[in-house]
């Protein structure tokens, strides 16, 4: 710990010590001598002390500073107090030390990390102030702060580590997070990129709720072990080994600094899935859990802790979604799809007021005489960012949040009164219904059978003109109220139709008691029934189909009910369809969904021709 130094010498080695605190004060003033002389206070003190000169040579050195250091106090006289306590590892605090010994700076205080003779290193608080003017030198301390360091650390330990796994906790995993993102940590080597597995565990819940926590957090440090050992079969053989973290709960994470892509952060996705998907003997119980994981892996140039954190959330999400006990890679354009509807859900309501949605409509035609008898009521959002939007992308929201109620009484009354419109703009024709779709929040979360009495005394629609379609399963479901309104809709003279007939699992018996009067076959069905007799090379479909559609037609027919095809695309479909009997059809073969205008045109034409209300 002694030798000369010419200046200050770059600080490569990670065992050399690091400015931790440096105090600079104005130039010193003359201080008059002191008396008695300290001379024998000096040699006394238990503080390590030396006087150096102003050249930074010791000038002699007291006893405890000889032990501290390890060497006898005669051996430390003419050598150079610098190097005896490194303060030139660093270019800042070997100036303010040259301008302390210059008389320029009252004081320095700085703290070094110092290796011992012996081999053990110990941490010292370091402090040179000048002496009396009259003796042209400086006064160096040295404290010892090993213990108060190895406090430190240990509080520091305690702080940023989970009690229960011991695993590094959210402060710490953050912290190195952070770090390994700052563009000095990947820029110099590596190769750029992070990755992170975050998961939760299946079924934590349940144990943790029915054996107590004791038995869960058992639970929890065994998982900890085994994400601990995956994490070192991961690390073996590459540059750093993942680190795992427990982020609060049952929630973990596996960061993987220096990632060489998506395959390795799937190979280790994998390993904790079967890890921790073996069954664990805790307080001899035999438990098993299963672990979501979602894994997110980029460059890590451009990317935040936050934004890291939210895409590994958000995937972890979705394999929650898809099923559990399974890993999922982040998807680019999965997750702008979940932004776009979270974009939607924020401005739908405001788009009611401000007009947004318009409704176009879809020809219902008679198969006996292809004349319009009625339309469908569909509509559309005509969204100022996305361009217009069809029902799939926004009625799901709507029903979640339950702005399908002020929605759909806004198309109730539009359908109804654009259906009063052309009745009145053709007398001589018979008048058509309009066909709205009800969803079944707005039987329970509205009055539906006032905003249909309302609005039909203040459009002037007969009752009869006004069709409600509700779905299969909403309609052979309904019970209380929504039965009610059902059967108080149907005395007041409005047509009830179930939509989608076929795909759900129906208590035909059980059809027979409500209050409906229409039936509308699943396009499933209809797509049966598309070959063509003039095209030898089509494939047949199964007989079997026809005799299907056939026999609900025959049933519906007993029931009193009439029968409208979904998804008519060909003539030939029409055909067949209109043998076996079925009432109306729907389609591309008569029109696809048009503007009100279109429908006109359409009204008095002797037959609804393929293409005609076609864009």
């Amino acid at each position: 710990m002694s030798g000369t130094s010419e200046g200050p010498a770059p600080a490569t080695d990670l065992d050399r010590p690091v400015v931790t605190e440096s105090e600079i004060d104005t130039p010193p003033r003359t201080e008059p001598p002191a008396h008695p002389p300290y001379r024998s206070v000096f040699t006394a003190a238990p503080l390590a002390m030396a006087v150096v000169d102003r050249e930074g040579m010791v000038v002699s050195a007291n006893d405890s500073l000889a032990a501290l250091l390890g060497t006898a106090p005669d051996e430390l006289a003419g050598a150079v107090a610098a190097d005896l306590v490194d303060l030139t590892s660093d270019a800042r605090t070997w100036h303010a030390y040259r301008e302390v010994l210059r008389g320029r700076q009252s004081r320095l205080r700085c703290t070094r990390r110092l290796k011992h003779p012996d081999g053990h290193s110990l941490w010292v608080q370091v402090t040179v102030a000048p002496l009396p003017a009259e003796d042209r030198a400086v006064l160096l301390s040295v404290a010892d702060i090993s213990s108060r360091r190895e406090l430190q650390a240990r509080l520091r330990h305690l702080q940023m580590h989970d009690p229960v796994t011991r695993l590094p906790n959210r402060t710490l995993f953050f912290e190195r997070l952070s770090a390994a993102l700052e563009a000095e940590s990947y820029e110099q080597s590596g190769t750029g990129r992070i990755g992170l597995c975050y998961l939760d565990l299946d079924g934590f819940k349940a144990i943790n709720d029915t054996l107590g926590h004791r038995v869960g957090d058992r639970l929890l440090a065994a998982v900890a072990e085994r994400l601990t050992r995956c994490a070192d079969e991961a690390g073996h053989s590459r540059i750093s080994i993942p680190l795992v973290a427990r982020l609060g709960g049952d929630e973990f994470a596996l960061l993987v600094e220096d990632s060489t892509g998506t395959e390795q952060l799937a190979e280790l996705a994998e390993s904790v899935l079967e890890a921790i998907q073996d069954p664990f003997d805790i307080c001899g119980q035999r438990l098993s859990v299963s672990a979501s994981i979602g894994v997110v892996e980029r460059h890590a140039a451009g990317t935040t802790p936050t934004a890291l954190m939210q895409a590994a959330d958000t995937t972890l999400y979705w394999a929650k979604a898809d099923g559990k006990a399974r890993w999922t890679l982040f998807d680019p354009e999965r997750n702008a799809h979940r932004m776009t509807r979270q974009a939607l859900a924020s401005t739908l309501r405001p788009a009611i007021d401000r007009g947004e949605f318009q409704l176009e409509y879809q020809p219902l035609v008679g198969m006996e005489d292809d004349r319009l008898h009625g339309v469908e009521a569909l509509i559309r959002w005509n969204h100022p960012q996305f361009g217009i939007l069809t029902p799939n992308r926004f009625i799901g929201l709507a029903e979640e949040d339950g702005s399908i109620v002020p929605l759909g009484r806004w198309v109730l009354r539009t359908a109804c009164r654009q259906a009063r419109r052309w009745q009145l703009d053709h007398p001589d024709e018979p008048p058509i219904f309009v066909s709205v779709n009800v969803a079944v929040r707005q039987v329970w979360d509205s009055d539906l059978v006032t905003d249909v009495a309302e609005t039909l005394a203040e459009t002037g629609l007969a009752p009869h003109l006004l069709q409600l379609e509700l779905t299969e399963s909403a309609v052979m479901g309904s019970a209380g109220r929504p039965l009610q309104a059902l059967k108080a809709l149907s005395d007041m003279g409005v047509r009830i139709a179930i939509d989608d007939f076929g795909t759900g699992y129906s208590n035909l018996a059980y059809l027979s008691r409500l209050p409906v009067s229409v039936l509308k076959l699943d396009g499933t069905f209809v797509r049966g029934f598309q070959y063509d007799d003039r095209d030898s090379t089509a494939t047949r479909p199964n007989p079997a189909d026809e005799v299907v559609v056939e026999a609900m037609i025959q049933l519906a027919h007993r029931l009193g009910l009439t029968v409208t095809a979904e998804c008519v695309e060909t003539s030939a479909q029409a055909t067949r369809l209109r043998r076996i009997g079925c009432d109306t059809g729907q389609g591309w073969l008569y029109s696809r969904p048009v503007p009100p205008d279109r429908i006109s045109e359409l009204l008095g034409t002797p037959g609804v021709q393929a293409g005609v209300g076609n864009p």
